[in-house]
């Protein structure tokens, strides 16, 4: 379902898991979770400590492909509770599937990452899934802009 600190400030979303993280129970266990540990570590932070993980899907679908809408929209309400529970000061949608599930919209992710969006009262910053970057690194560099600028949310 998630992991972290139950009064983290950040909240972080993936997709949905994959075959490592369903048999752990834990998001972000594989090389996704590494690069993204490396990422926390950038902003002065790390897992379990003021930051909490969770993937829009709740369990890994077939093959690990990507979730599809009617897998997001069965697991909305489970992220929406998570969400309410720890009330976070900044929540970070990691790739397409999970910005599109939170805030119920469509469009790429280069789209929506140049928007600004609130769940409420919380902001949202949507920036490449960890495992996009590993295929991608030149992207790294504007995904840092994303996490400062969630940064500066939390004051």
């Amino acid at each position: 379902m998630g992991s972290g600190d139950p009064n983290a400030q950040w909240f972080f979303v993936g997709e949905g898991p994959g075959e490592e993280e369903n048999s752990s129970g834990k998001p972000f266990m594989g090389p996704a979770g590494q690069l993204l540990d490396q990422m926390l570590r950038s902003l002065g932070l790390q897992r379990d400590v003021g930051v909490y993980l969770t993937n829009a899907v709740k369990c890994a679908p077939p093959q690990n492909r990507s979730p599809h809408a009617l897998e997001c929209s069965a697991c909305l309400p489970f992220l929406q509770q998570q969400i309410a529970l720890i009330q976070p000061k900044v929540i970070v949608a990691l790739g397409r599937v999970a910005a599109q599930s939170l805030l119920g919209v469509d469009g790429t992710l280069s789209a929506l990452r140049e928007q600004e969006h609130r769940l409420g009262s919380i902001p949202v910053v949507v920036t490449w899934h960890p495992s996009y970057l590993i295929r991608s690194p030149v992207d790294k560099a504007r995904s840092w802009e994303d996490l400062c600028r969630a940064r500066g949310f939390v004051g």
